[in-house]
């Protein structure tokens, strides 16, 4: 198969969609791959790399997807990118449809695309193995987001931990999954309170799996337990997923308004289209607005801040879903690859994105 990796196009976004070491697989087993040229520098991989690696350099994005198959990158395309892509094209990465645009949706269903998407990939321990890695980076990258917007002259002047006879920062965060356990492991490890919100049985199994003592609180996600522990909070974290769907708004524009001045939302959940009510995607280069006072910090690609660790992580973990569906083609309709297939030649086939914008449903 030829398969295409084009660079990210979104400002500031330097992650790549495979590393060297999956293209040399990919290679070795008979495919030809096909990198445009600067597409890894920032990730460190660079050209020779490729090269080394087996792939073949190319010089724009329209290359890369008239001569590709399978296109694999990071983030959803925009417009411009799929008005490159061919008839009957599997597109591969994180597509967060249930949250797009309808005028996204229906220029990718009138490409003929099949749509890969990695946050819905589900193996049969029902968990999810694409989106693990990305949460957890997520996760551990947060609190060093909120220490940075803490700071004066534009926050509320809040050192995480606080000293002896100063109280550290409240941190709240709504969502007991991957993010929020690594949100709530690295607060507490620099010394913020913690308080995580979530429903009864996810609450359990974080109590059970955390390990740093004494700086974390459990509460229920009910409304009035949300609109407590935000009126107290220095930082909000927004860690709600329902993969593939798009996440409910469960923070309301009243809510934020009783949070205090400078205090900081970092909503994770954004890319799904947000948990809370005032929140929208800002960009790396323009990461936050301020609304009631509150600093927003809304990125959906903020995983790229980091990004060779991001693209280490995500090669790896598509190495052997790539490699299987190059060598077969066939395993589109094969578990685990059909659980992450979004759309299919041009039509809707998950649920999910059919609900989210009120499609109809086509088999497959």
């Amino acid at each position: 198969m030829d398969i295409g990796i084009p660079r990210e196009v979104h400002d500031l976004d330097q992650r790549v969609g495979l590393g060297t070491n999956t293209v040399k697989q990919l290679t070795e087993h008979g495919h030809a791959v096909y990198v445009q040229t600067g597409a890894g520098d920032g990730a460190g991989f660079n050209d020779e790399a490729f090269i080394e690696a087996g792939a073949t350099i190319v010089y724009s994005a329209e290359e890369v997807y008239k001569r590709s198959r399978m296109v694999c990158r990071v983030t959803t395309p925009t417009l411009e990118e799929i008005d490159e892509m061919e008839p009957d094209q599997i597109v591969c990465g994180f597509a967060h449809l249930a949250a797009a645009s309808p005028q996204r949706l229906d220029a990718l269903l009138a490409r003929g695309a099949t749509v890969v998407a990695y946050e819905m990939l589900q193996d049969g321990r029902r968990s999810r193995p694409i989106l693990r890695p990305m949460s957890e980076i997520a996760g551990k990258l947060v609190p060093q987001i909120a220490a940075s917007l803490l700071q004066s002259p534009e926050g509320r002047g809040l050192l995480l931990s606080g000293i002896p006879g100063l109280p550290p920062a409240e941190v709240t965060i709504l969502g007991a999954g991957e993010v929020g356990f690594n949100a709530a492991r690295a607060f507490a490890g620099l010394g913020a309170q913690v308080t995580v919100l979530d429903e009864a049985s996810r609450l359990a199994d974080f109590d059970r799996a955390f390990d740093v003592p004494g700086r974390i609180r459990t509460m229920y996600a009910f409304p009035d337990q949300i609109t407590k522990a935000i009126a107290f909070s220095n930082v909000f974290v927004g860690a709600i997923l329902i993969p593939g769907e798009r996440a409910p708004h469960l923070v309301t524009e009243q809510m934020v308004r009783s949070m205090p001045p400078g205090a900081v939302i970092i909503d994770v959940s954004i890319d799904q289209g947000g948990c809370v009510e005032t929140s929208h995607p800002t960009t790396l280069r323009d990461p936050t607005f301020v609304t009631g006072d509150v600093i927003h910090y809304c990125v959906p690609n903020f995983t790229a801040l980091v990004a060779r660790t991001a693209s280490r992580a995500l090669s790896n973990v598509v190495r052997p879903h790539i490699i299987a569906l190059a060598d077969d083609p066939a395993l589109l309709s094969s578990p685990p690859i059909r659980s992450a297939v979004a759309v299919h030649r041009g039509q809707v086939v998950s649920q999910q994105v059919a609900t989210a914008h009120h499609m109809q449903l086509a088999d497959f």
